[in-house]
């Protein structure tokens, strides 16, 4: 009895991985160095290792350090895309992963990384045009209710500076008030004792950080900013 034989299908990760610089998103991309698409920048992926990799999120991690050098930031999965045309190769199959990271953590030298606004991004190859938008699409959306945008921040912020960083994500004012009355409802953060973000004209401000349970976690409110 013949038995049928099918050609292996492509399994591959790739890693949205979002910034501000100059106060809007941008996206981290990073030049192909094979074929199909040689030299074009695309998305940090790169192929499921079976023997190395404990699941997919795993794989986009190692893929993440391996092609832009950052370890592990806020990451999520964020889609499943699939079919027979999105890869010259042949049938294919990306879990799409989205991450977060201040721009000083970036390397600076990096001749393979590309950074480019994500409302104005080059040719792609692959869907990875798709997957962006998908990505800055739930970012925002999130954003509206979810302590996301913090992982956007550094170590030390004020609250003016984490509300310049939800405006920017959102792309429009947050009212001062009720932006902060929903940081308290969020209730992740904590003073730095001690510390003040000092030369300003006005009085001095007080550094806030993240609290340890949701530096790689979300904080969610029950109602938007908007509420």
């Amino acid at each position: 009895m013949a038995v049928d034989t099918f050609p292996p299908i492509i399994c591959t990760v790739d890693v949205v991985l979002l910034t501000l610089h100059d106060d809007a998103l941008h996206v981290v991309l990073h030049l192909r160095d094979r074929e199909p698409f040689l030299g074009m920048p695309a998305l940090p992926g790169g192929y499921v290792h079976q023997q190395e990799d404990r699941d997919a999120e795993d794989a986009a991690v190692r893929v993440l350090r391996d092609k832009t050098g950052i370890a592990s930031p806020y990451l999520e999965q964020l889609a499943t895309l699939s079919g027979p045309a999105r890869d010259p190769r042949g049938w294919s199959i990306s879990v799409a992963y989205y991450a977060l990271v201040p721009r000083q953590l970036l390397p600076v030298d990096a001749a393979q990384l590309r950074l480019m606004p994500a409302d104005r991004l080059p040719a792609l190859p692959f869907d990875h045009r798709r997957i962006v938008e998908l990505a800055v699409s739930r970012v925002r959306v999130k954003s509206h209710y979810s302590s996301l945008p913090v992982h956007l921040c550094g170590e030390r912020f004020t609250l003016p500076q984490l509300q310049s960083v939800y405006e920017a994500v959102l792309g429009e004012p947050v009212n001062k008030v009720s932006f902060r009355r929903k940081m308290d409802e969020l209730a992740m953060l904590e003073p730095i004792d001690g510390e003040l973000e000092l030369g300003r004209a006005n009085r001095p401000a007080q550094l806030y950080r993240v609290r340890r349970e949701f530096r790689r976690t979300l904080s969610l409110l029950e109602r938007g900013l908007g509420s």
